[in-house]
């Protein structure tokens, strides 16, 4: 990394297997898994905007790694800029940014994770879109031109709210509409398609984390139905999935009957930006029901089953499961069922203040940060 975050200039080398990095908090430990992150989605887990990513005074950031896996050698690096367009190369062949999560693909877990079970369904909907990516790196284009479209419709729709036009009148609208529908037809096709793959891994994920079996299950909440309310809340637990065949059709009706909401509001009411992710545990909403312990495990199940549904799919290896911060949140057991669940994937970064809080098992290779300085590396 070079002015990444707080770190000037750092190198280390990372081996198969667990990689445990340990500091004091705010030394660089999450700093540095979130470079590698970034390289996966192209997002940081904790920031929306790349400025804060690049070091206080310089105007750019650069990670680069080294990715191997079978007979596959590849350099990977982006260069993220503070007023310029990000740039990104393999073997120093210049592709676009975008293009980067088809080489590389990593699942994070963090204590912000939590929110996935108890937070808004906007965290939901990205958990979702960035596994779809991950799986289809197409998908990253499909969902930028939906955000686009979707922002000039608003647009539109507040325009025509200012100047008291009505529906009938604004036959703009109806190109907009054609656009909307046709990807966000897709995006809903394939997030109904990725949550039937998670689904059975979930189940099993959560018995594996949290030594219970609680039914845990979850489902999609299509907006297109009229089941997402004015503010963005689920007013159903989950349906079947729309046939692929019937979601065009349901979205353009859907349209039809929110458009006179839709002028007096001033945006866009229905459409995969709405949908939601219904999680449940026994039967039960895991929102507002699932205890502190239980929340965890689902979160924890959720990327659990993330990382094995990337495994499946991939023809470059494992996906690299990176977990920050995690340990001192859980109990001993959970310690020890989540070190068991993660043994046998390729590579686990494990960053943490108490080295006493990591089973002893995921220790074998630890690397010790301070002020953004990578210390020593010690193999056990």
């Amino acid at each position: 990394m070079t002015d990444f975050r707080n770190y000037a200039s750092a190198e280390v080398t990372l081996e198969r297997g667990p990689n445990l990095f340990v500091g004091r908090n705010g030394q660089g430990k999450t700093n540095l898994v979130e470079s590698l992150g970034y390289l996966a989605t192209l997002g940081s887990h904790r920031v929306s905007s790349d400025a804060a990513l690049i070091r206080q005074g310089a105007d750019s950031a650069i990670v680069r790694a080294r990715l191997e896996s079978a007979e596959r050698d590849l350099l990977a690096e982006v260069q993220i800029n503070r007023s310029s367009p990000n740039r990104a190369q393999i073997n120093r062949g210049a592709i676009k940014p975008r293009e980067l999560p088809r080489y590389f693909s990593s699942i994070l877990f963090a204590p912000e994770d939590l929110s996935l079970v108890r937070g808004e369904p906007s965290g939901r909907r990205r958990f979702l879109d960035e596994l779809l990516v991950a799986r289809n790196p197409r998908l990253s284009g499909v969902l930028s031109d939906y955000d686009r479209v979707l922002r000039q419709r608003n647009t539109l729709l507040k325009s025509a709210r200012a100047s008291g036009v009505k529906g009938d009148k604004l036959s703009t609208l109806d190109i907009w509409d054609d656009r909307l529908v046709v990807l966000g037809s897709e995006i809903i096709a394939a997030r109904q398609v990725l949550v039937g793959l998670l689904l059975p891994e979930v189940s099993a994920a959560y018995q594996a984390v949290a030594g219970d079996d609680h039914a845990a299950t979850l489902a999609m909440v299509a907006s297109i139905r009229g089941t997402v309310s004015g503010d963005d809340e689920p007013l159903e637990t989950g349906q079947e999935p729309v046939p692929s065949t019937e979601i065009d059709p349901l979205f353009r009706e859907a349209l039809a009957r929110v458009r006179r909401s839709e002028l007096d509001r001033g945006i866009t009411l229905v459409g995969p930006h709405r949908d939601d992710l219904f999680l449940s545990l026994n039967g039960l909403p895991a929102r507002g029901y699932a205890s502190h312990g239980e929340s965890w495990s689902f979160a924890l199940a959720l990327k659990l089953a993330s990382a094995a549904v990337l495994r499946t799919d991939s023809v470059t290896g494992d996906p690299v499961i990176v977990l920050d911060d995690v340990f001192a949140e859980l109990d001993r057991s959970r310690r020890e069922r989540l070190a068991d669940a993660v043994a046998d994937y390729e590579q686990v970064l494990i960053t943490a203040a108490v080295e006493e809080d990591v089973p002893e098992r995921l220790a074998a290779h630890t690397i010790r940060i301070s002020q953004g300085t990578i210390l020593d590396e010690v193999a056990t």
